[in-house]
């Protein structure tokens, strides 16, 4: 069985989580939802300060603090940056990270980055002289691709319950300073597996550090842990059940 730490994504805190971490605790794993500083339960941390490297600092210390090895790490789309970092840091207690929807940037590179220039305007724009990004609006009209598989409780649920995610930690650059590497799963949604892997085989500089990754597809929107939750959980405690690269297969019987 193996111990997974579950990351969210922008907006969102381990409430996102909640009907993977049942399912994967049935199967028998260990699960460690958690919710980044300046977010959902922990709002009221939220700073101007609050940034990649404080979303580092508690993954990191969670791990540390629970004494936690062996670690499958997953991080959901923006959460993918501190997961990279966090297992820069930790490579000795990472078995494997999982991006889901996410993927590792290139060292100095943001989460801004990856936008189009309108769009990173736009965004400061909604930011104005504030901290904060607000969340998104839900409207399947106007982000068909993204919400695909949301049913309107769910989408009423994100349109309640998620908070401003701090700026910063999409606008601070990856660093990688220590150089640890792991091995590596992607999951991907959104995209078809095909166009990925080529992608990947092109050495497209956003896909540059997943050579050599096993590669899923769970062909849905980009929130899978709400449109496709049960489907999710079998993926991933399929990919907890992989014994990690160099360690020795368990007796059986």
């Amino acid at each position: 069985m193996a111990t997974f730490v579950l990351v969210p994504g922008f907006w969102l805190g381990a409430w996102a989580w909640r009907e993977v971490t049942e399912g994967l605790r049935a199967a028998g794993h260990q699960v460690h939802p958690l919710t980044l500083t300046g977010v959902a339960d922990r709002a009221h941390l939220a700073g101007p300060e609050i940034g990649l490297a404080t979303h580092t600092a508690d993954i990191v210390r969670l791990i540390e603090t629970a004494d936690l090895h062996d670690v499958v790490l997953v991080g959901h789309s923006g959460g993918g940056m501190p997961v990279q970092q966090a297992a820069d840091q930790l490579p000795d207690r990472i078995a494997r990270v999982v991006y889901l929807e996410s993927g590792p940037l290139p060292a100095g590179t943001a989460q801004f980055d990856t936008q189009p220039p309108e769009e990173q305007e736009r965004l400061r724009t909604l930011v104005g002289d504030g901290h904060l990004l607000p969340p998104p609006a839900w409207d399947p009209a106007t982000d068909p691709v993204n919400l695909a598989g949301l049913d309107d409780e769910t989408l009423n649920l994100l349109r309640t319950r998620t908070t401003g995610q701090p700026l910063r930690a999409g606008t601070d650059p990856v660093t990688l300073p220590h150089g640890g590497t792991v091995p590596t799963t992607l999951i991907v949604c959104t995209f078809p597996v095909q166009t990925v892997r080529e992608m990947i085989s092109q050495g497209h500089p956003f896909f540059a550090g997943l050579a050599g990754a096993d590669v899923h597809g769970l062909p849905t929107g980009h929130w899978p842990m709400f449109s496709e939750p049960k489907r999710l959980t079998e993926l991933l405690d399929g990919i907890g059940r992989t014994v990690p690269a160099g360690a020795e297969q368990p007796p059986t019987g």
